[in-house]
Parts: structure tokens; sequence; C-alpha cells
């Protein structure tokens, strides 16, 4: 499935940098506002040792990796819900995300301006989120408006159409974001014709200095304040990582390992953005190609099955499911079966993170 990550943030916080560091793309990254004026977008790999365990057993030509989609879009200020800045061009990015990555500036610069002038996180953060909401708030009250007119009819689903869009207006009048709206899955999936910028999953991204990553005072506040909105908080150098992609692999790893590190911080901002969709990933396996998909928690076989074909949920019969750790013990498909523990199960059958999977299908 398609995952699309939005990276946002106020101007000069590092939204560029960061992004040429995920894409290692020759992205402009100036020190002054707006240098981002169209959405640049770059695929990156999710890492995943379960595929690399799996394709080391199996040896298959291909190995495919599931992926995330990363937006830079333009910075945004103060008024931007009302067309400042390129606030307009903003929003309707943003709307198109899956989720939302909100990139801090937690390091102080001389080099680099501050929009406002002076570094303050929790100011910035709080700039960018009202201006999301009440672009949300627009948003919401021309919809009531126009099903208040329409509720006259007293027909059911509009009136329930109606109420539903009252409760979200107030809540956002009262600086709730609608993520944080207790809604039904049938009401969730109402609203999502809107496009409401709230109502997506959010991240912060703590962008610190590299050369004094530690005891940041900065850093402590943007934790504080993600704890009581029961946000994740990533912690990343952009500058950092920047530099970091521009090594051969090899001497990467060796980088980090002098330094401590187990892996680069954008892996753990990868994987943030894979979980904060709650999505989980199963394997298919062959000799042609060993295969990550993502899938969210909670799908059936059923709905594994049209993640790769149609064909394969149109015609489903069963799934040949494979626990990871099985097919890793048993060293492959043959060694599982050969021992029992292969499972067959039916459409209903919910997909487990690592199950590997081989589907029976009739079209």
């Amino acid at each position: 499935m398609e995952i699309k990550c939005g990276i946002v943030g106020l101007p000069n916080v590092g939204k560029s940098t960061l992004f040429n560091a995920l894409t290692a793309a020759e992205i402009p990254a100036e020190s002054y506002p707006f240098c981002t004026i169209n959405p640049n977008v770059g695929v990156v790999t999710v890492p995943d040792e379960k595929l690399e365990a799996i394709a080391v057993i199996v040896r298959p030509q291909n190995t495919v990796r599931t992926v995330v989609e990363f937006v830079d879009i333009a910075g945004l200020v103060e008024g931007a819900s009302k067309g400042e800045g390129l606030g307009n061009q903003f929003l309707a990015h943003i709307r198109e995300t899956d989720a939302i990555a909100h990139l801090v500036r937690c390091f102080v610069s001389e080099d680099i301006s501050h929009v406002s002038g002076a570094l303050d996180p929790i100011s910035d953060i709080e700039v960018v989120n009202t201006e999301l909401l009440l672009a949300d708030l627009e948003t919401v009250q021309k919809s009531f408006e126009k099903a208040d007119r329409q509720a006259k009819t007293n027909q059911k689903e509009v009136l329930a159409w109606r109420d539903l869009l009252r409760r979200v207006l107030i809540s956002l009048e009262e600086g709730q974001p609608v993520r944080e709206i207790t809604l039904e899955a049938y009401e969730e999936e109402s609203l999502k014709n809107l496009q409401l910028i709230t109502a997506k999953p959010l991240m912060y991204v703590a962008n610190l200095d590299e050369t004094a990553p530690q005891n940041n005072p900065y850093l402590n506040s943007v934790l504080d304040f993600a704890k009581r909105e029961n946000v994740p908080v990533v912690t990343i150098s952009a500058a950092f990582e920047a530099d970091l992609v521009q090594l051969p692999i090899d001497e990467q790893s060796a980088f980090l390992e002098e330094l401590g590190l187990k892996e680069p911080g954008l892996n753990r901002m990868i994987r943030a953005a894979y979980s904060l969709l709650e999505l989980q990933t199963f394997y298919t396996a062959d000799p042609q190609e060993v295969r990550a998909w993502a899938i969210r928690k909670g799908s059936s076989a059923y709905d594994a099955a049209g993640e790769i074909h149609t064909d394969f949920q149109r015609g489903f019969i069963r799934a040949e499911v494979i626990s990871f750790d099985t097919f890793i013990d048993r060293q492959g498909e043959q060694g599982a079966k050969a021992a029992g523990e292969t499972r067959l199960e039916g459409r209903d059958y919910l997909v487990t993170e690592g199950d590997v999977i081989h589907f029976r299908f009739n079209v």
C-alpha cells in the first residue's frame, strides 16, 4: 500500500536538509524562508531485518522492500490558514498525505536565521498546530453550514452527518485536533472525504545540533509538550544525517560504529512513520522474489491478498501461513511443511506481523 508522510514545520527548521538525507537527493536547502515552493517527493525503503533474514534462506533473484513516500512541503508561517506566505499551497499539499512529521528546530545557529527572530520550539509547534487547526475549522464550518441547510429535509443520514460535523466543529473551536476526538469507525470513514489535516497521525521530529545533541533544553521542552499531547518524538540531526548519506555504505557503518551508534537516525524516523500509520509487514517468498508488503494492523488474509493483486482477492481459496520465527527456525517453506508447522487459514484470518504467506487462488 502507498504510504505518504509530509514533512512540515516553520521555515528554516531543516526540512529540506532532512529530505536530502532521507532521499540522498540534491534539493536546495538555503537558509531563507520559502526555499521549497513545490513539494519535493522522495521514496525511501523501510529498514527490514526480517526481510533480509528470509532472503538469506530463499536466495531469490529479487528482493523487494516496503517503502515510505516523504513529501518536503514549503515552510508554513503564522497566518497560513488565511493564505499568508505559501499557506494555500502548503495546506493543499499536506491534505494529500497520510501522516505528518512535524520537524521542530532544537538547535542554535548564527548562520541560519529563525523566522520569528528567537528560538522557541514550543512557540514554533503552537504556530504550526494552530494554523492546521484553523484550516480544518474553516473546512468543517463550511460543511456544517451546508449540512444544516440540507437537514431541513429531516433525512436520517443528513441529520447524522450534520450532528457529527457539529461535534467536530465544537472540538476544533475548543482547540482539540480531530485525531483526539473519540469517533466510531464509521464516523472516521465519513470524515475522510474532508481530508482534515488534524485527523492525520502526527509525530514530532526534533532536529538537534550535530555537535551537541545531549542535554538539550529545547529537546526537553519538546519531549514534555509531546508527552502531554500523547504524540511520539523522534530525535535526529538532519545536518549529520545529510553528511552521513554522502559516504559509501561500508564507510557509513564504520563511522556509526566509531560513534557508538547502531544505525542512522533516519532509520528510526522511517520506522516511526511506518508505525504511526499502524502498519505491519507480511512477506511472500519464492525463488523468483522475496517481498515485504505493508498492511494495516487488524487486516485479514483476504485484505492481504488484495494488496498483492485483485485476482488473488477475487479468487481467494486459502492462505498457507508460516510465522517468521518458524520460517527461520525451519530454514524455509519446505522445512516448515515437513515439520507440520504450515497453517492453512481462511479469508477471515487476521494477519500477524512477520507472517510469510503463500496464497492459493483461482480465477
